[in-house]
């Protein structure tokens, strides 16, 4: 995800001088300079020195690690800390970091390739305009959008944070089914893939609800029909609402866990 940041804010004509990053492992830091230009560090504290934005591009279980040296490498700064640390919750970065302006988010997969959707959300500390550099750093991953209410944020974790495993899924199975009807693998790969990607298209260059998209491509008594109602008689979208369900309470208990360990 940190790759993905740097080569989307490097293609919006952000200097790679302006850019540093951390990470412990020296082949990444190698390829890092290697690929993009900027300066790398063994240590966060030299990486975050002086910084006007921190973005902490680390998985949740890292962030009681690391908090420590991170608040003692800020004293005296004001950055704009914004975390991708999915469910890390902001009063808990508040008690790690400090009272800074902190923005919290949830990307996903598709960010490393431009076409991410992130939910962001931000403490009281922070302002319009650090609010709008927090936006312009993360549309260089995709869409974004603003979540008012942070309880919601384990929703969008569970909806577009995990909703790329459940298109993979959904293409996985319809590639099984392809091939148990006689489709050589790769071909059935190739268009169950395909049809994914244009139909998303579609529902996103249009503009139109899913349900109207629906109904087009639905002829009465024809093979989407049959499809579609076999889909309802085995309680798609009840799956559907159980599996968003289960992903949003997971969220929560992830968050709850970090606090019993920091």
């Amino acid at each position: 995800m940190a790759r993905s940041l740097i080569g989307g804010l490097l293609a919006t004509g952000l200097a790679p001088a302006d850019i540093r990053a951390a990470d412990p492992s020296a082949e990444t830091r190698e390829q890092l300079g290697r690929d993009f230009g900027v300066a790398t560090f063994a240590e966060n504290r030299l990486a975050v020195a002086d910084a006007e934005v921190i973005v902490l591009a680390v998985k949740p279980q890292v962030m009681p690690k690391v908090h420590g040296e991170l608040r003692l490498a800020m004293q005296g700064q004001r950055p704009l800390v914004i975390s991708i640390a999915a469910g890390v919750r902001l009063d808990q970065l508040e008690r790690w970091l400090g009272a800074l302006p902190i923005v919290r988010c949830m990307p996903n997969t598709p960010a490393l390739i431009g076409a991410g959707a992130t939910g962001l959300c931000a403490n009281g500390r922070v302002g319009p305009a650090q609010k709008a550099q927090a936006q312009r750093i993360m549309d260089a991953a995709g869409l974004t959008r603003w979540i008012a209410d942070e309880a919601l944020m384990d929703t969008v974790t569970a909806l577009s944070g995990s909703g790329p495993a459940y298109f993979f899924a959904l293409v996985e199975a319809l590639e099984d089914a392809a091939v148990a009807q006689g489709l050589p693998r790769e071909t059935a790969r190739a268009l169950a893939a395909q049809t994914c990607l244009g139909a998303g298209r579609m529902l996103v260059e249009s503009g139109e609800p899913p349900a109207e998209l629906r109904r087009r491509v639905t002829s009465p008594n024809g093979t989407t029909q049959a499809a579609l109602e076999s889909f309802a008689a085995d309680g798609l979208p009840r799956l559907a609402a159980r599996a968003v369900a289960a992903a949003t309470r997971r969220g929560a208990e992830l968050a709850d866990a970090l606090d019993r360990e920091s």
